[in-house]
């Protein structure tokens, strides 16, 4: 097959794509003008000739996917979006970087319409691309049947040297390639160029090579011979049973005086060399932002063939519809991100028991009995589903063969296991969790992060909580981890403290929908609450709730997880000396905050001054809650190694020093 030529309106539309670019950065006098110059042929033509998109409905399920890995490079996809007509007009490219503009300095979800996920940080962008391809292959598994492809689509990734540098590609590309996910298309701007200098100041691997042993179709273009890529990207989709890389060949800042130079990477051309670019490339020079009327006919083409598709689709899902309606009514469900009415009848309600086992025990029994209730819960574990109790008995394990399946291996890929589940949550139609030990969690907090910034509801099981993990010692041993998540804004972190609040934060989990859920979970037993004497465990649902009133309280323990039974018993001791103590268990602060104040004073009523926080972790931050005199029992040094009750003990978490700092902080405020 011959390649066709390349058509003059085709140079023409490529060319505004880069002119756009480049008045943007230097109307901004900052941006990323080096890709956008270089990877405007081969975006142009994914864009035009294979991209299936709709610009009136970016919502429109059936879309492929495109995600801009290389994210420095916005402006590329800004000027893609306002040219092929979706809702970004003109004066939003001229406000590029810019307060309250539609077109920030790295293209973030909910922001812009048509950009699919947020991205700069490099290697998230191709590692949750992964996670919407996984969606993509389960879903149209679950859904589609002969004669219905209801779902159909690709996933297309345009990814930079320093996007395969980055670790959590390696992990998300062996996990595709072992997957094959035939479906995941990645362009990769092979242009030897890094933001201080040449690629081989740090970096000499066969990326070939490599792709290819992950088990990836590797393919190459040159990245200005518009009709070498539309040729390869042709051969990447006929490949169905491998994920395609496509090394494309680029200049860096292609046109410009500083081509092929690191210089074009991050900083504006400056009013001559933007001058000289337009120059090299045939286009006026004035005025700034030009488009000639024939390339915006050309490229909002997209409209009305995306319209004439999409509408082509929702027939098709209309006779879908008659001939499955179960099938469509459960369509309906995961698409809309509900859940099933009654769906919470199937919480457990764990009876009293003061051997209960740890409370990730009881996440795995809620989890099981979720799971049949809620089809689009899906999920697994980085290579620790024995310890976390994240599989789902009977629901079979996602393969290369079998996407028929409930429970995803991660490996042992913790970050691109956070990333993934973004992609998932991000494609839509699948509520993903993942678990792994607490400990781990800094290797997805990149990931963690973006799943807050892009208000995604994913949900984390982070099990092993504490000091608790005992004889595994402090490498094992979260310490600060706690404060570290709560430090992330929009990230609700729950350590439940017994079997029912378990129950409850996932229920808290399931029905958030603007943001993710951290689920802190110990290996150590603890005792299952008697609800009959103490507060309800919905309580969970506000954050903080009076779990042992007393009125008029005397002093307050404020608790979180395993350590919410020693408050109680500390409690229940004082009591016997006269003293009464309000126990307060807060399995979510960054919640209770969000409550109004007179809940907050109710359950912390501000006349009593003496006050107790009690947490395995890190004291910082508990200060809000006991105030500047009030005491904190935490952990401030890293743990030991040996059985858990001995390292409680060493470290202050008993019953004796609770009471003991309780008396002391009545003494001092009556003192006082």
């Amino acid at each position: 097959m011959d390649a066709p030529a390349t058509s003059t309106i085709d140079q023409l539309c490529a060319n505004a794509i880069r002119a756009l670019a480049i008045d943007a950065v230097q109307q901004a006098n900052s941006g990323h003008p080096g890709l956008p110059l270089g990877m405007a042929d081969a975006a142009y033509v994914l864009w035009t000739r294979f991209l299936k998109h709709n610009p009136s409905d970016p919502h429109w399920p059936n879309r492929d996917r495109f995600v801009l890995s290389a994210g420095h490079g916005s402006m590329l996809l800004y000027a893609l979006l306002h040219l092929t007509g979706y809702d970004l007009p003109l004066d939003e490219l001229k406000r590029f970087r810019q307060w309250g503009s539609r077109t920030p300095g790295h293209p973030e979800y909910h922001e812009t319409p048509g950009v699919e996920m947020t991205t700069g940080p490099l290697g998230q962008g191709i590692a949750t691309a992964v996670g919407m391809a996984i969606a993509e292959r389960w879903l149209a598994t679950k859904f589609n049947r002969v004669g219905f492809p209801i779902v159909d689509h690709y996933t297309y990734v345009i990814a930079s040297d320093g996007d395969l540098m980055e670790g959590i590609s390696h992990e998300a590309a062996s996990l595709a390639g072992h997957l094959r996910l035939g479906k995941l298309i990645v362009l990769y701007d092979s242009n030897d160029i890094s933001l201080v200098g040449p690629t081989k100041l740090a970096w000499s691997e066969n990326v070939a090579e490599r792709f290819a042993a992950y088990g990836w179709q590797v393919l190459y273009a040159d990245g200005h011979n518009m009709a070498a890529v539309a040729l390869v990207l042709a051969e990447a989709i006929a490949d169905s049973e491998r994920p395609s890389l496509i090394i494309t060949r680029t200049v860096i800042g292609y046109g410009s005086p500083r081509a092929g130079s690191h210089k074009a990477h991050g900083e504006p051309l400056g009013a001559e060399g933007v001058r000289l670019t337009k120059e090299a490339l045939g286009w006026p020079t004035e005025p700034p932002f030009y488009v000639p009327d024939e390339v915006y006919d050309h490229m909002q083409l997209a409209v009305e063939i995306g319209e004439v598709r999409q509408r082509e689709w929702e027939a098709m899902l209309k006779r879908y519809r008659a001939a499955y309606p179960d099938l469509a009514l459960e369509w309906d469900l995961l698409q809309s991100g509900g859940l099933p009415t009654g769906w919470e009848a199937a919480l457990p309600v764990f009876p009293p028991d003061p051997k209960a086992k740890g409370t990730r025990v009881a996440s795995g029994a809620v989890l099981q009995a979720l799971a049949p209730i809620i089809p689009g819960l899906l999920g697994g574990s980085a290579d620790l589903h024995t310890s976390d109790f994240t599989y789902l008995e009977g629901l079979g394990s996602i393969s290369g063969d079998n996407f028929n399946a409930r429970n995803l291996h991660f490996g042992v890929r913790e970050h691109a296991m956070g990333a993934i589940l973004n992609g998932m949550a991000l494609h839509g139609g699948i509520i993903p969790y993942g678990g792994t030990f607490l400990v781990f969690s800094d290797y997805m907090r990149p990931a963690i992060r973006l799943a807050a910034l892009m208000k995604l509801r994913v949900i984390y099981v982070l099990t092993h909580d504490s000091i608790g993990v005992g004889e595994d010692g402090p490498t094992h041993q979260p310490v600060e981890h706690l404060v570290a998540l709560r430090a992330i804004p929009n990230l609700l972190v729950v350590r439940p403290g017994d079997a029912n609040e378990v129950a409850m934060a996932w229920r808290l989990a399931l029905t958030r929908t603007d943001g993710p859920t951290a689920i802190i979970l110990s290996r150590q037993n603890v005792p299952t609450l008697d609800r009959s004497r103490l507060g309800a465990a919905d309580g969970v649902l506000r954050g903080g709730y009076v779990l042992r009133a007393a009125d008029p309280a005397q002093a307050i323990i404020i608790a979180t997880g395993s350590e919410v039974a020693l408050a109680l018993a500390a409690a229940d001791q004082l009591a016997t000396e006269g003293i009464a103590v309000q126990v307060v268990s807060m399995p979510c602060r960054e919640l209770f905050d969000r409550q109004d104040h007179t809940y907050r004073d109710r359950v912390l009523p501000p006349s009593v001054k003496a006050r107790v926080a009690v947490e395995a972790g890190r004291s910082l931050g508990w200060e809000r809650y006991v105030g500047c005199e009030g005491a904190i029992i935490g952990v401030d040094r890293f743990g030991a190694s040996a059985p858990f009750q001995r390292i409680y003990t060493e470290f202050g978490f008993t019953v004796e020093q609770i009471v003991a700092t309780v008396k002391s902080q009545l003494s001092r405020h009556h003192q006082s």
